[in-house]
């Protein structure tokens, strides 16, 4: 069975992007989600399923309560951090293509900045597989995803002649991006290549202006039948295909005990995966929303996808191919370092508004547009499509 038509989003929706929101991560996702629902044109009535993060700290049934949906008939939660952000909408997806449930509605909502910051090192004392894993370099100090990175990123500028440079352009080009999106927390702020490289050092070879942002805030997004979504006031934005993804030897968030360390295999496979039940080629997106958590990743992204070659994306990124005029238009929002890092489902919300021709950063004649969740770590991807 293939998800290709069979489901869309049919409604987003998100509170403002701020450091401080000054309310509880529970009211930050009821609020998220009946904006979403709203824009669906449908109420708390007509949802039978919520799918969220396992790192999300409202439950399904709180968020029920909250908005007043009668009862629910699907629940899901995703794990593996900013990987789970498109694996939700494929858990909703699938739910309504087989029937069981008609309105599933996505969430995540966090005080990021304000609350429990994701950056900061801690001690693990999980007693699972996950704490074993982190038991092999936590007491050396490696206690960061800011580290994690910085070790894949050294290795891929050794094996492919990459500079910090390359990494900046990408800052440079999500800060300009956001400059012109008002609901950007780097509204009207662009930076300089200059001024990124000034910003200090976090973990060498990665600066503070690699890094995307801590944010308060939550998104939501509606998914239901194809055929029902053509029913409801805004445009449908089809599901063209979904997946999930992990790569050899996986573990959360590095994988320093597999061959190729310059490389991210679980986006790779994801990306295989979304080609083949799609039957599209890098070719055929208009604009790419890729998961910038921090900057190198993007360009492994972009080589592990298939928009360039290995080894090309410093060219590719230096010729101008992610901006809004280049090849491939990279998150028209301004990504999670000038938008907001909601854990990756703001940059859902920008492909839906990409694909019905609403962004405030409009490309142009899009018809599909791919997705990517949380890279390092198990991830997923989408692609969304005009109907």
């Amino acid at each position: 069975m293939t998800l290709s038509g069979k489901a869309a989003i049919a409604g987003i929706g998100a509170t403002e992007f701020s450091k401080e929101s000054g309310r509880s991560e529970l009211r930050l996702a009821a609020e998220a989600c009946l904006d979403a629902l709203r824009d669906a044109g449908l109420s708390p009535a007509d949802v039978d399923g919520l799918v969220t993060f396992s790192a999300d700290a409202s439950s399904e049934i709180a968020v029920q309560r909250e908005l007043g949906i009668p009862g629910l008939r699907f629940y899901s939660r995703v794990d593996y951090g900013g990987g789970a952000a498109c694996g939700t909408v494929a858990h909703a997806a699938m739910a309504v293509a087989t029937g069981q449930a008609d309105v599933v509605v996505c969430y995540r909502a966090f005080n990021e900045r304000s609350g429990h910051r994701f950056g900061q090192a801690t001690a693990s004392g999980r007693a699972d597989s996950t704490g074993l894993e982190f038991s092999w370099h936590l007491p050396y100090g490696f206690a960061t995803p800011a580290a994690w990175v910085a070790m894949q990123a050294r290795r891929y500028m050794h094996e492919y002649g990459a500079t910090s440079e390359d990494f900046g352009r990408v800052a440079v080009a999500m800060r300009r991006h956001a400059a012109t999106n008002p609901k950007a927390w780097f509204h009207g702020r662009p930076i300089t290549l200059e001024e990124h490289q000034a910003s200090r050092w976090i973990v060498d070879p990665l600066h503070l202006l690699d890094c995307c942002q801590e944010s308060d805030g939550g998104v939501a997004l509606v998914v239901t039948s194809a055929e029902r979504a053509r029913d409801l006031p805004r445009p449908p934005v089809l599901i063209n295909a979904a997946a999930q993804g992990t790569g050899p030897d996986q573990m959360m968030m590095f994988g320093y005990y597999r061959g190729d360390l310059a490389a991210l295999p679980a986006i790779g496979n994801v990306g295989a995966d979304l080609w083949r039940r799609s039957g599209l080629t890098p070719a055929d997106v208009q604009t790419a929303i890729l998961y910038d958590h921090f900057t190198p990743f993007v360009l492994l992204q972009l080589e592990e996808l298939g928009f360039c070659g290995r080894g090309e994306a410093g060219d590719f990124i230096r010729d101008g191919g992610i901006e809004i005029d280049g090849r491939l238009p990279v998150n028209p929002n301004g990504g999670q370092l000038g938008e907001a890092y909601i854990h990756g489902m703001n940059g859902i919300a920008e492909g839906v508004r990409q694909v019905r021709g609403s962004s405030v950063n409009q490309v142009p004649d899009v018809r599909n547009v791919l997705v990517t969740a949380g890279t390092g770590v198990p991830t997923s991807g989408l692609i969304l499509s005009a109907a």
